[in-house]
């Protein structure tokens, strides 16, 4: 009877053996997402901001490159006054949002289940080779050309799709909270030099092929089917550039730590990360497991299902899809609107090589102004205030202000094109439009989503906002190209302008369901106690 007592000490010795090491491995993860959120800012972080940012001016690249060489293809492969019908034009239009909507629910999901490093690279091979497959794409009597672009611009759109995601929680994971706003706005702001170097490419290739076409008989076929395939072909180039060091990118310390629930290893590598920027993996190192929250179906209801968890997910992708609407709207349709108000159209005669020349050379022209004019100042003026004064209210005044400006675009339409200073005024309120997209809505919906929920469902809550936009930016392609020719060619626009209007005005409520995250660590904002976070550990470490 007197082993009894032994027993009964052993057993509480045992217990709060346990208990001190759960206690001791919940602190050291408190610890090390201290050392992230806290580090000064190094050459890992420039190094992550540039990987990820030559990913996104790809994609802005190759999603808007089709601006200029819908009207390329036109001359080459419409059958109509040298033009694409409508419904090609919103087939290769389209094709890319929907692809980015497969891409950011699927790429956003596994990037929570087998991990960012593992996915990061896979999104810009497809890109790479959807890129490079469209540029070699034939006609044969079985397929039509503008079929075979259509599916590999969706495949593309699920490469671009899933960089949304991968690049901004890689972005957000390993940035300290007082900077964590600039890193992901920088990496997004080469969206904008991705559509400037788009126009300007396409301006350099007209001037290349000036002499061939001029000299062409009209619809200038050969010289024509030459440019479009280098513009869009040459998208490519980035992207084989950035996949070595996107392939070995290191794994997210809190992804190691909360997902892998391998406290130790994440601790590793933060001090080797913010060190020597390298990832050190030992195989034969001990492994112990500690108990934390997981993603299941269960846990995913259980944490959405809170009103205060749910209704960010519900502002954030609300937000975006309202954004999009008018976002994609306007910047795949910018050559259609400027035509819309014979801004820049050439003067000679319509079935003339010369106005081939010229119809490609201003739509470039004309492109090249909107992004340097509104798309690119907006994104670095967002870099300046996001850290400062915040996400939130850099969205609802870029919400208001985009109302303002669409309803002045719309209900004086008429009125601005009816004179040459008119449409002067009217182009000139455009480049707002990009300028308050850009500071405000677009940016903010990029970075918010990558903050918002906790490291287990950050990807997924990600890829659902970000599918949401890509939604709304496949809606108002379909009600752009249905819509625009009501009452005769280019009619509509000043009621497209209308509509998107309203939509802008909706985004403003929905940016009030959404916190406030600067300043703030990932896991504050997560709405989550994070002392006690870890319950348990493995009781032997395995190898």
């Amino acid at each position: 009877m007197a082993a009894i007592p032994d027993q009964q000490s052993s057993h509480e010795s045992y217990h709060e053996k346990r208990q001190n090491t759960v206690t001791v491995l919940d602190e050291r993860r408190r610890a090390a997402l201290a050392e992230i959120d806290d580090a000064p800012f190094s050459w890992f972080h420039v190094k992550v901001c540039l990987v990820a940012g030559v990913g996104f001016f790809t994609d802005a690249y190759d999603i808007f490159a089709i601006n200029i060489a819908a009207t390329m293809l036109g001359y080459v492969y419409g059958h109509t006054s040298n033009q694409l019908s409508s419904n090609q034009s919103l087939g290769i239009k389209v094709a890319t949002p929907v692809g980015n909507l497969v891409g950011q629910l699927v790429f956003g999901w596994l990037a929570d289940i087998v991990g960012r490093k593992r996915m990061y690279g896979v999104e810009l091979m497809v890109m790479i080779i959807a890129t490079f497959g469209q540029a070699l794409a034939g006609q044969a009597p079985a397929v039509s050309i503008i079929g075979v672009i259509v599916v590999w611009r969706f495949v593309m759109g699920v490469g671009i799709g899933g960089d949304y995601p991968l690049s901004a929680i890689i972005s957000s994971e390993f940035a300290a909270t007082r900077s964590r706003g600039r890193l992901m706005t920088a990496v997004f702001a080469a969206q904008g030099w991705g559509q400037f170097a788009a126009a300007l490419v396409g301006i350099i290739i007209v001037q290349a092929y000036k002499n061939a076409i001029l000299e062409a008989p009209f619809p200038c076929i050969v010289p024509v089917d030459y440019t479009w395939r280098l513009l869009i072909g040459l998208g490519c180039v980035p992207g084989v550039i950035a996949l070595y060091f996107r392939l070995t990118i290191p794994e997210t310390p809190r992804f190691t730590m909360d997902i892998e629930r391998n406290v130790a290893q994440a601790t590793a590598d933060i001090e080797n990360v913010l060190t020597s920027g390298k990832h050190v993996d030992d195989e034969n190192a001990p492994v112990q497991r500690v108990t934390a929250p997981r993603a299941t179906a269960a846990d995913f209801r259980a944490y959405f299902g809170q009103w205060k968890n749910m209704k960010i997910l519900i502002g954030t992708a609300y937000s975006w899809f309202a954004l999009d609407i008018a976002f994609y709207g306007l910047g795949l349709n910018s050559s259609i609107i400027l035509t819309a108000i014979n801004f820049g159209n050439p003067t000679g005669v319509k079935t003339s090589s010369l106005y081939v020349y010229q119809n490609l050379y201003n739509i470039c022209v004309g492109n090249l102004i909107l992004s340097v004019a509104g798309l690119i100042p907006g994104y670095w003026v967002s870099f300046l205030f996001i850290d400062s004064w915040g996400r939130k209210p850099i969205q609802l005044m870029g919400f208001i202000m985009l109302t303002i400006l669409f309803i002045i675009m719309g209900f004086a339409y008429d009125v601005l094109n009816a004179s040459t200073s008119g449409k002067n005024a009217f182009v000139f309120l455009y480049c707002l439009t990009n300028f308050f997209q850009n500071f405000g809505p677009n940016t903010t919906t990029f970075v918010i989503p990558g903050e918002a929920f906790p490291t287990r469902y950050r990807s997924t809550g990600y890829g659902i906002s970000a599918a949401t936009g890509k939604l709304g930016a496949v809606i108002s392609q379909v009600g752009f190209a249905q819509l625009i020719n009501i009452g005769g060619p280019n009619q509509f626009v000043k009621h497209i302008m209308e509509i998107f209007a309203a939509f802008m005005l909706t985004g403003i409520f929905s940016t009030l369901l959404i916190p406030e995250t600067k300043q703030r660590t990932l896991e504050n904002i997560s709405n989550e106690e994070q002392e006690g976070y870890i319950t348990g550990a493995s009781a032997k470490a395995s190898s």
